[in-house]
């Protein structure tokens, strides 16, 4: 996969309004790719989309879309509609979901003439550990479990998996480069772990061969967003 150290991070717009989220990305001119979740969504809905296209970014939209597959697959196609570049599906709504998902994503952007979003598995949250699972009855063992939902995501045709950067040597022993890695718990050194359990800096996790990075506080909660962004594609620039 051909992109620069800029283009890997996506940055999480964890903020409340799409005027704080707007403001954001106004400030950050040079980055690619802005992650809008279940709060600013919830918030604001698909009109912030419009604003974000304007200024000629990419949205990676994480829902971690987990219903029946009908349901799925109906949120696959707006979101399609929309132009967002990456969507994200919990793996453990099953083989038949996934596959549904996927196959309406291929379907309606061959339909439409428009850009394929990719869609991305999401394994094990960041936030849990392996007495985590065993409390919710889930194996114990994180690895475990993400490599079994890795697997059904790629079988059932979806891009790539969600998991956190702890799992991304397992993930290409099994799979090499046939998937593509988005991890969230990215955390320089200079910032906090803060909620998150599973963590690793930006050049670690791109070392160890993640796609992408999804990154929020230590860049938005910055006193300077974009200088905080450029010292990470810098730092990755020296060490991958």
């Amino acid at each position: 996969m051909n992109m620069t150290n800029r283009d890997r991070i996506i940055i999480a717009l964890d903020v409340q309004t799409e005027e704080e989220g707007v403001g954001l990305v106004s400030r950050l001119k040079e980055a690619v790719t802005f992650k809008v979740g279940l709060e600013l969504f919830t918030a604001e809905g698909p009109a912030l989309f419009r604003k974000l296209k304007a200024l000629r970014k990419d949205i990676f939209l994480d829902l971690k879309l987990h219903d029946i597959p009908n349901t799925v697959a109906g949120a696959v196609r707006s979101g399609l509609r929309h132009g967002v570049r990456m969507m994200t599906i919990h793996a453990s709504g099953g083989r038949t979901m996934l596959a549904k998902a996927a196959e309406t994503c291929r379907e309606q952007a061959e339909a439409s003439r428009r850009p394929r979003p990719l869609l991305l598995g999401v394994t094990v949250l960041t936030s849990l550990k392996g007495p985590d699972l065993e409390e919710i009855g889930m194996a114990g063992n994180v690895t475990e479990q993400v490599l079994r939902l890795a697997g059904l995501a790629m079988t059932a045709g979806l891009d790539g998996v969600v998991c956190s950067p702890l799992e991304i040597d397992a993930l290409r022993r099994e799979y090499g480069r046939d998937m593509i890695i988005v991890t969230p718990g990215i955390r320089p050194r200079w910032a906090a772990a803060q909620d998150q359990k599973r963590i690793m800096t930006p050049a670690e996790a791109v070392a160890r061969g993640a796609d992408y990075l999804v990154i929020g506080r230590p860049i938005t909660g910055d006193v300077s967003p974009r200088e905080a962004f450029l010292r990470i594609v810098q730092e990755l620039d020296q060490n991958v």
